[in-house]
């Protein structure tokens, strides 16, 4: 089959590689005529596990083209999916809409000549409750045979590429039996090994993805919020987060405490869930989400206390060596980092801050240029005062603690991410503090 991909960012780049990779011709689209030149030479513009290799393969093999025309869009293809971004809008939190609307508006006027009897304009990006709705109204005046669907993303950044070629589900929201039939056809491949199918309506296809990230940020900031309990009580939030997620209605995942949840979804998404529900006159039904909000920023600052506690109640003349600098581990992202927001704010409390990531080290200098960078852990951790391991690369976990006592002024690690092993780093010496456990050292 033939499909676009309109947007070229972290979800249209994923989607178009892996359509292509599993058979499908696909030709993305984009304004940014650099970023398309680049991704013609198969070059992504952002880290991501697994992705360079396969859009060389594609590209080289013919199935995957970029392009800046709309007019190609329309032509090549009579399904197209919009993987545009929709930021957070300052203040009120509700999704920005201006990217998918100029998608859209610009694909439309070439839709009535493209060719096809029949067109199929497909959302991915993250949107509000009725935004399917809106846009085919919008389409309607220009290109009356073009259905509208949504088919939300689920990607977990460092596994975007799996999360697309193995789903754990499908959801698509149509209007029509001819949309949810073509897109069908389109992930026939994912649908043979067993990927569920839920078929709905646009609405509901829009609330899924929305409902899915509030509820994970729920069990999270919960789980921050039992660490605190912990830290008052003299208790160990690890024993108590695993006792629960015995508990077969609860699961383990996502009740790993720590620092918090950053990146460019779970917070701007839960904010954009709140303000549609207030939009809609339902705001009192989820007013918790702007508590778990609020729950999962205080981890930045209560790191923050504990670090100036432990540097001797101040930061002045101390020298603080950062370990992670993306939101997560296996990503270049730092929008939104929680790592680098301590790490900020350790700085403007008159400390010297050296931080280290594998990955997003050049994204971290664009974003927070007054703090110090180096690729070489021990370089960081050099004459440091305190460390603070805030993401949690698997490089982390791997440190020999009794080597880098060695570089370190005073031997003493914050675990904001609860990954360190505390006996190893205890027996060679270190102070290990981690937010909800009794410390050691």
């Amino acid at each position: 089959m033939r499909l676009t991909v309109i947007g070229t960012g972290y979800v249209g780049v994923v989607h178009a590689a892996c359509m292509a990779d599993i058979g499908h011709e696909v030709l993305g689209v984009d304004v940014d005529a650099e970023r398309i030149a680049a991704l013609t030479d198969g070059r992504p513009p952002f880290f991501e596990p697994g992705l360079p290799r396969m859009l060389r393969r594609t590209v080289e093999a013919g199935r995957l083209r970029f392009t800046t025309s709309a007019a190609d869009a329309a032509g090549f293809a009579d399904t197209h999916f919009i993987c545009v971004g929709t930021p957070q809008r300052p203040g009120s939190g509700a999704a920005e809409l201006g990217h998918v609307e100029a998608a859209v508006d610009g694909l439309a006027p070439h839709l009535r000549d493209s060719g096809y009897e029949r067109v199929l304009v497909v959302g991915k990006s993250t949107v509000p409750v009725g935004t399917a709705t809106r846009l085919a109204a919008r389409l309607r005046a220009t290109a009356p045979a073009a259905d509208v669907a949504w088919n939300p993303e689920f990607l977990r950044e460092g596994c975007a590429v799996q999360d697309t070629l193995r789903p754990e589900r499908i959801v698509v929201g149509t209007r029509s039996a001819h949309a949810e039939t073509r897109l069908r056809e389109l992930y026939a491949p994912l649908l043979a090994g067993g990927t569920p199918f839920i078929g709905t309506d646009p609405a509901t296809a829009e609330l899924v993805k929305l409902a899915s990230n509030a509820f994970l940020a729920t069990k999270l900031s919960f789980i921050n919020a039992m660490a605190e309990i912990c830290d008052a009580a003299g208790a160990d939030v690890l024993t108590l987060a695993e006792a629960m997620g015995q508990d077969s209605r609860i699961g383990r995942r996502f009740l790993t405490p720590g620092l918090g949840f950053g990146g460019s979804c779970l917070p701007k998404d839960i904010r954009a869930l709140t303000a549609r529900a207030e939009e809609l006159g339902t705001g009192a039904s989820l007013a918790f989400l702007r508590q778990i909000d609020e729950i999962n920023t205080r981890q930045r600052g209560r790191t923050v206390e504990l670090a100036r506690e432990l540097a001797g109640g101040t930061f002045s003349d101390r020298r603080v060596a950062v370990l992670g600098a993306a939101f997560k581990p296996g990503s270049d992202d730092v929008r939104d980092s929680p790592a680098l927001a301590v790490a900020d704010a350790i700085r403007r409390g008159g400390a010297q801050v050296r931080v280290h990531d594998p990955a997003a080290t050049d994204n971290a200098r664009v974003t927070h240029p007054a703090l110090q960078y180096t690729l070489d852990v021990a370089k960081a951790c050099e004459h440091a005062d305190l460390v603070l391991h805030l993401t949690e690369w698997p490089q982390y976990r791997e440190l020999d603690p009794v080597s880098l006592a060695t570089v370190v002024r005073a031997p003493v690690m914050v675990d904001a991410r609860h990954t360190l092993d505390p006996m190893a780093w205890r027996a060679a010496g270190w102070s290990l503090h981690a937010p909800g456990r009794p410390s050691t050292g």
